[in-house]
């Protein structure tokens, strides 16, 4: 029976309730009150089954709901763990890239330190090359006036220049130069010797060979004596000196 039905019964019994109230009619009443009464309970067993389904279906709803909290508290667990792994992997990647970071830190230091060091070294060799480019055009000039100078010396001493070549060096010339020198050293010693020996024969010369006199009375053997004497005026004369009272 419908709803429809159920109400249009009630509507029915107020009528018959209104219009047969005689007390002639009470068996009429009595049996719409009893129809009345098991509308009444028809209608509450239909809200208890109403409410029964309600239940039920608030039931089902409740353990669908509650496997779906289920399933989603098992997604939440298993997503919380994961994430909790990353997190974790995360962590122990933030880890090790700030001791990285600090490796890196510590090496840039380092290397700042070893660039700031060349950078002094690229400036003293800059410096040096500077210096040994001056030194090597000084060197030069120097080798110049030396290969100037060893040839006018080479030229004085030997008469002529050098030819300087791959047999015949600086050292070569210089040789040969203290060769000649040596030799002339040498010769000097003999001039000076024999300059000393001229002046001391000179000096001889300048002085007069001084003999004995006689006293002009001789004897036999003053006589001979006078001849002796004589005899080695002539021998020192033959020598190339001279004697008391030669002019």
């Amino acid at each position: 029976m419908s709803n429809i039905d159920k109400r249009a019964l009630r509507e029915e019994f107020l009528y018959m309730q209104d219009h047969y109230s005689d007390p002639a009619d009470r068996e009429r009443q009595e049996i719409y009150i009893a129809a009345e009464a098991v509308l009444d309970e028809l209608e509450s067993k239909q809200t208890f089954q109403q409410a029964f389904f309600r239940q039920s279906l608030m039931y089902d709803v409740v353990a669908e709901a509650y496997e779906e909290a289920k399933e989603q508290i098992a997604k939440d667990v298993e997503i919380k763990a994961r994430l909790c792994l990353e997190s974790n992997s995360l962590f122990d990647r933030l880890r090790a890239a700030e001791k990285r970071i600090a490796e890196l830190t510590d090496q840039k230091a380092t290397w700042v330190s070893w660039a700031e060091n060349a950078s002094g070294m690229v400036d003293m060799l800059r410096l040096r090359i500077a210096e040994l480019e001056r030194s090597e055009t000084q060197l030069i000039n120097e080798r110049d006036y030396a290969e100037s100078a060893l040839n006018d010396a080479y030229k004085a001493v030997m008469g002529q220049a050098p030819e300087w070549s791959n047999w015949f060096s600086f050292e070569n010339a210089i040789d040969e130069i203290e060769l000649v020198c040596e030799l002339w050293r040498n010769q000097t010693d003999d001039v000076i010797q024999f300059r000393q020996r001229i002046q001391e024969l000179e000096a001889k010369l300048a002085n007069p060979v001084l003999l004995p006199k006689t006293n002009g009375y001789w004897n036999e053997q003053e006589k001979a004596y006078e001849e002796a004497i004589t005899l080695a005026k002539q021998r020192i004369r033959m020598a190339g000196f001279r004697c008391e009272g030669d002019e």
